[in-house]
């Protein structure tokens, strides 16, 4: 839950985690994006957002919720809603959601909550706003085909117990197949550069 107050021109979000502790956050109006909602409106996934009466269900049904009370649909759907696009689009709890569909099927407004989550990862990245750890396990996706780096000590383990060599990653055809995406060009140029500096 939390809740606006304008103080001298300004609006302060207090945002009530858990009714354990309490974050308080300045947001000028001029961070107010007042053509979110609309936006969000037209992408599918998000057509019924503005249905949304804050009721908590989505919260309350939560699995991850339960375990994380940092992690909140319902307020991130209300802080998209007050058209405080940024808080939402760079909100480390944005990445917590499970996708398991829990809130889609209990909302009574019919609102696919997760597919709004999904709408607002994939805004979140197109406007750069990508946890570092994706960005991460993008990079080495790009580079080894695998979702994570394999250590040489763990190669050597696998010989050891007499387990056969792991499969090569085919990092060349996980390009080709995700080439033009945004993100993916600019993590090829970010290692391309990297590589430059190294051989200089």
């Amino acid at each position: 839950m939390f809740t606006l107050t304008t103080v001298l021109g300004e609006i302060m979000v207090e945002t009530s985690v858990a009714q354990v502790s309490l974050e308080k956050q300045l947001i000028k109006g001029s961070e107010i994006d007042s053509t979110f909602k609309y936006e969000l409106v037209k992408l599918s996934g998000s057509e019924r957002i503005l249905s949304c009466f804050q009721c908590g269900t989505c919260t309350s049904d939560c699995p991850v919720a339960r375990y994380n009370g940092s992690y909140q649909p319902r307020t991130l759907i209300r802080m998209a809603i007050l058209g405080l696009k940024e808080c939402v689009l760079k909100s480390d709890t944005l990445w917590l959601c499970a996708a398991c569909f829990v809130c889609t099927d209990r909302c009574p407004q019919d609102i696919e909550v997760a597919s709004v989550i999904r709408v607002f990862r994939n805004l979140a990245v197109e406007n750069n706003c990508l946890p570092q750890v994706f960005r991460d396990q993008l990079e080495a996706v790009l580079e080894t085909g695998y979702a994570y780096r394999i250590s040489e000590l763990r190669m050597k383990k696998r010989e050891l117990q007499n387990l056969p060599p792991l499969p090569k990653g085919n990092a060349e055809n996980i390009y080709k197949i995700l080439k033009g995406i945004k993100i993916v060009e600019e993590t090829q140029k970010i290692k391309g550069d990297r590589t430059h500096v190294k051989h200089q």
